[in-house]
């Protein structure tokens, strides 16, 4: 069998330079043209025999997470596929982006931050009709091997979608500390009388201890944002402040930040490939390129647009200084100094 002429690397490469178009082709049209580029059937190859697990992943990343401190964080996001009905991976889902049910791939995303890092750590692709796993199963499927890998976090934090009574205790066995938001109607009995829907307690700006139906003891928020939507958060540590829920709140909300950097910076949602197989080595490349940006901005400090636009900004100069298209006046217009 031929060596083959492109690597994993070379994609991942790809997709950091790369700002609109993410397919196998425009990947070997940016190779450097010799007896030895790589054809965009070599690119199309290499998805095909990705392994589907998210290893390669982890093996870049174990490098720049502290296992024994830290936060995880989980959440899912639509990655948009309107022309895409026939693929396998594409369901009917809501799109936080559209505001509205779309056609599109569920990424389940498990990160890892200290406050400033946000380190992807695993992910899974929603596919129920072919491995018959639901989201739950997923979140405690990846939560299971962050355990096996020696994770031990200080919270575990995700959206109310996840925060089901099996969840919760699933993490109480775990003995790692969580916290959620509560969908308004979610069960609780303040005071040993009766269960009644959260939005209907009265809970003080420093939060109020509560039984949750079928868990136990929990202390829960009420946060009241712009919109004047209440917004209900949970936990299991009883003597949680506010002013540590609010920052957890805070940091919650990097796992956000990441979705929208992997969809704006490393064409996540812009593979067109029909193969479930290659649209998931994509996914995990575009994830893998996401982490050098973020590993760079955290030793430059610059922006993931600064240094995703650094890229073109230098080709921009090249081409200043040796324009491609050009007329004759150009030249003279030029040595003119104008």
């Amino acid at each position: 069998m031929n060596p083959s002429k492109c690597s994993e690397y070379d994609y991942i490469n790809f997709l950091i330079d790369s700002t609109k178009i993410f397919t196998c082709t425009e990947a070997s049209r940016c190779q450097l043209i010799d007896d030895h580029s790589a054809s965009h059937d070599a690119f199309t190859r290499l998805l095909q025999r990705q392994p589907p697990d998210t290893e390669a992943l982890w093996n870049d990343v174990q490098p720049f997470v502290k296992k024994e401190t830290g936060f995880l964080i989980l959440d899912d996001s639509t990655l948009d596929k309107p022309y895409s009905r026939e693929l396998t991976l594409v369901y009917r889902h809501w799109s936080g982006k559209q505001h509205k049910v779309v056609n599109g791939i569920n990424l389940i995303s498990l990160v890892w931050t200290d406050g400033d890092a946000t380190i992807p750590i695993d992910f899974r692709i929603y596919d129920i009709d072919n491995d018959g796993k639901t989201k739950n199963d997923h979140f405690r499927e990846m939560l299971a091997v962050a355990r096996t890998r020696g994770f031990s976090p200080r919270f575990v934090m995700f959206d109310s979608w996840y925060g089901s009574i099996g969840n919760l205790k699933w993490l109480r066995e775990f003995q790692w500390h969580w916290l959620t938001r509560l969908k308004k109607n979610r069960l609780v009995n303040p005071d040993w009388s009766y269960n009644r829907q959260i939005h209907e307690i009265e809970i003080p700006p420093s939060g109020r201890v509560v039984h949750l139906k079928e868990y136990g003891m929990i202390k829960v928020f009420c946060i009241i944002p712009p919109d004047d939507e209440k917004d209900f958060w949970a936990t299991d540590v009883l003597d949680l402040e506010e002013k540590i829920r609010s920052e957890l709140t805070r940091r919650s909300s990097k796992i956000e930040q990441y979705h929208r950097g992997i969809k704006q910076f490393c064409g996540i949602e812009r593979c067109q490939a029909r193969s479930a197989t290659s649209q998931r080595a994509h996914i995990l490349m575009a994830i893998r390129a996401f982490l050098r940006f973020e590993i760079a901005r955290i030793s430059t400090g610059n922006s993931w647009f600064e240094l995703k636009y650094s890229i073109i900004r230098d080709a921009i100069r090249s081409f200043l200084v040796y324009p491609k298209y050009s007329l004759p006046s150009d030249k003279f217009s030029k040595s003119h100094g104008c």
